[in-house]
């Protein structure tokens, strides 16, 4: 498929199953990750990889945090935070490693560490498997950025869950690209 092919039919997975990319397919997503745009060569890209066998783990971890927002939460809240980490067989968390005080804005690099995202995003079809991004309050609890093996005041973009496609694709239709797109006059 070209790369234009690529992008064009780009979308969201609905449901994925294992086999989730191996070590070297992974690599390979990493290594055009790291071709992101990145004003200053600041390099704020950080991936962390959950694998098939930690998924309890890290379910347990989402749990953890919706019991420190919600203490009330109910049991079957927490089951449906810990389920969450059986979307797919591999979860590729990517953060930002923002450098504050910097003459490069933060904004910059949380866009580099977005780009960073978004390439995976192409590179999983492009090797044969679906993805989808998420986020959700885990993403911005500090305690869950600190048991990834991130700092507290890391930007987590997402969470990509990543895994062989089953089922259908999604029934959102596409927007108009003309709809977004004004040409300025001076």
């Amino acid at each position: 498929m070209n790369a234009l092919d690529l992008m064009l039919s780009r979308e969201s997975a609905l449901k994925l199953v294992s086999p989730g990319p191996s070590a070297e397919e992974l690599d390979q997503m990493f290594a055009t990750a790291v071709r992101a745009p990145d004003h200053g060569r600041l390099r704020p890209w950080r991936f962390v990889v959950i694998n098939e066998d930690r998924r309890a783990a890290f379910g347990d971890l989402m749990a953890d945090s919706l019991r420190r927002r919600d203490p009330a939460a109910t049991e079957p809240a927490l089951q449906r935070e810990r389920d969450k980490a059986f979307r797919s067989p591999v979860i590729v968390v990517v953060a930002a490693k923002v450098k504050r005080g910097l003459p490069i804005p933060e904004i910059e690099q949380i866009a580099s560490a977005s780009a960073a995202a978004q390439t995976i995003m192409l590179a999983a079809p492009a090797l044969g498997f679906g993805a989808v991004w998420k986020t959700g309050a885990p993403a911005y609890d500090p305690a869950v950025k600190l048991a990834l093996g991130l700092a507290a005041e890391d930007d987590i973009i997402g969470f990509l869950y990543i895994g062989t496609r089953a089922g259908g694709s999604s029934p959102i239709p596409r927007p108009e690209a003309k709809d977004f797109v004004t040409t300025w006059a001076g």
